[in-house]
């Protein structure tokens, strides 16, 4: 995904990167439409293959078009010119196939970065239940570990679990990065950009992303409710799509909630608008112990943008925020412990811009997609980029 096309961007930035530094670089994705297509993007050559998927496709209907792109994958890698190695991004875990019979057939390497942990996520969501498929997705993650040539592990959380289960491979780690371009502090909200969102100047808790299962936005409803009992003047504004935007509505509207607005899903530009208009941004997970290590893209957006962090789960994000001053955590088990440390914030102007000046520095330190691209150059081509830098730095940060 571009920018201007919403969703992540994680991968066009790093591709743009590579070809920047005169790397060739095809990229393999997929897109909703019946046809292959074909693009020159920013340096990238983009082949778009005829895969269509949706947050809102059942198990069955995901696995089937997680296994067609795979497919369409292998057919398609054996007509370009060979690579010096394939670069394999997951989630779904299955687009190890791709690695594995690339590896198997054409003797080509690959590198894979893991997103998500893969087969966890899914077993602790409680959708892969049957112990038999346990056990073989857990014996074909490890394969796809054990015979990739390196990984890129997202976060801390991420590659320990890996070195636990392939202790010879070699795991770097490159987090999802805070767009520091893309993304600036502003001064004053814009009265412009508020009338367009259809908001106004109170203070403004904003969640930009996925809707769904795992991201448990409706726990900032327990804060809306205790904003309008006090007549605080607060809003709570969700921009995002998924299987729970249903669900989400319906209690909004049950609750007779006036001071929270869903907005459609919108592009990176529409996700900038909101951050620029917001006070803090609410970064959300289920409560399982595998989402705890997740380099979340909101959270990143949100310290680019120079904004305090409100997060929900005590993972890797819950760790940067405490350790240096971002914002706070909201303990959905004693709301009202947490909705007094959002008022404090809300009636000290001086310790808001506080937080948020840390955000933007930690961003610009630590986070940015130019230090990423490096670290992945130094990753593929060691001999001509050096040698990748320490990952002490993103375990220290936590």
């Amino acid at each position: 995904m571009t920018p201007s096309q919403g969703g992540g961007t994680r991968s066009y930035y790093l591709a743009k990167g590579l070809a920047a530094a005169g790397v060739e670089v095809d990229m393999l994705t997929a897109h909703a439409e019946n046809y292959y297509d074909f693009k020159i993007i920013d340096g990238i050559r983009v082949h778009y293959l005829p895969v269509s998927y949706q947050q809102e496709y059942g198990f069955l209907k995901r696995v089937f078009s997680f296994w067609l792109f795979a497919w369409k994958a292998k057919n398609l890698i054996k007509k370009l010119p060979r690579p010096d190695f394939l670069y394999i991004s997951s989630t779904p875990l299955t687009t190890g196939w791709i690695g594995l019979w690339a590896k198997r057939n054409l003797a080509l390497p690959y590198i894979f970065e893991v997103r998500d942990l893969w087969p966890d996520a899914p077993i602790q969501v409680g959708v892969i239940q049957s112990p038999i498929l346990k056990k073989l997705l857990f014996r074909f993650e490890k394969k796809i570990y054990r015979h990739a040539l390196k990984i890129v592990a997202l976060s801390p959380g991420i590659a320990e679990s890996i070195r636990e289960k392939s202790p010879d491979s070699q795991v770097s780690i490159i987090p999802n990065f805070a767009d520091t371009d893309f993304f600036q502090t502003t001064a004053k909200k814009s009265e412009t950009t508020l009338h367009s969102l259809g908001l106004n100047s109170a203070f403004t808790i904003a969640y930009a992303g996925a809707i769904g299962k795992v991201n448990a936005v409706d726990e900032l409803l327990m804060l809306a409710e205790m904003a309008a009992s006090e007549g605080l003047d607060y809003q709570f504004v969700v921009m995002g799509k998924g299987t729970g935007l249903k669900s989400l509505q319906d209690k909004v509207k049950i609750k007779k909630l006036k001071n929270f607005t869903i907005l459609p899903f919108g592009n990176k530009e529409k996700v900038r608008d909101l951050l620029s208009v917001a006070d803090m941004a609410f970064v959300s997970f289920a409560h399982l112990p595998v989402l705890k290590t997740n380099s979340p893209n909101k959270f990143f957006d949100a310290i680019a943008a120079g904004k305090s962090v409100l997060v929900n789960h005590k993972g890797w994000v819950y760790q940067m925020v405490k350790n240096h001053n971002l914002g706070i955590y909201f303990n959905p088990s004693a709301p009202e412990e947490s909705f007094e440390k959002l008022k404090a914030i809300s009636e000290n102007p001086r310790l808001l811009a506080q937080y948020q000046k840390n955000a933007r520095e930690l961003a610009e330190k630590y986070f940015s997609h130019k230090i990423a691209v490096q670290k992945l150059l130094a990753v593929l081509y060691p001999e001509r980029f050096g040698k990748s830098t320490s990952d002490e730095a993103y375990i220290l940060t936590a």
